[in-house]
């Protein structure tokens, strides 16, 4: 706006310049300055009266296509302004968005830790679990502890079986009817790799 303003004051300058430089055609009254009455302009009767005033002084001057040229500088200008305004409401989106999306993030990690943290209690309270049955089975004869481990769930017996010293669970395999025996062991032997 400040070069719009300052080319303009340079055509009025000049233009008054090139008046100067004419034949003086002035009477008495005309001689005697006026002061302008001063009045207050919002910023678009300010543009207005500027671009009002610039187009006559150029006609004046005779050069109707610098008044063309000016009105295209204002006009592009105003969109400039209206284009930046845009730009600027859409870097504000943007980092709403942003700070949407780390908040997100924040709120996805905490919901995952206690979801790791849930998991990680479970597993606590199976191993648990898995020791006490051990307890259990050790303290047992090794022919009820054959006929329980062998209608358990596979991978809990072969979990208890890997935690009982090995001579009591090799009696314990001994009494176990034998596809269930062969089958437990190679589990066994599996997880022990």
């Amino acid at each position: 706006m400040r070069k719009i303003v300052c080319l303009i004051v340079f055509v009025v300058f000049n233009s008054f310049a090139f008046a100067a430089n004419a034949p003086a055609k002035t009477s008495a009254k005309e001689a005697t300055p006026v002061a302008p009455e001063k009045r207050n302009y919002t910023e678009e009767e300010f543009k207005k009266a500027v671009l009002l005033e610039a187009e006559k002084l150029m006609k004046k001057v005779g050069s109707g296509h610098l008044v063309d040229f000016s009105k295209e500088l204002l006009e592009k200008e105003d969109v400039n302004k209206v284009k930046e305004l845009g730009l600027q409401k859409e870097n504000e989106q943007l980092k709403m968005n942003m700070n949407d999306f780390q908040k997100k993030v924040v709120e996805f990690e905490e919901s995952q830790k206690k979801f790791l943290g849930c998991i990680d209690s479970q597993n606590e309270k199976a191993e648990k679990r898995v020791s006490q049955m051990v307890e259990v089975v050790s303290l047992m004869k090794p022919q009820n502890a054959a006929d329980v481990l062998s209608v358990q769930d596979p991978d809990l017996s072969v979990r208890i079986m890997g935690q009982l010293e090995p001579q009591k669970a090799s009696k314990i395999f001994n009494l176990m009817d034998k596809e269930v025996s062969a089958r437990l062991q190679k589990q066994f032997l599996q997880m022990k790799k």
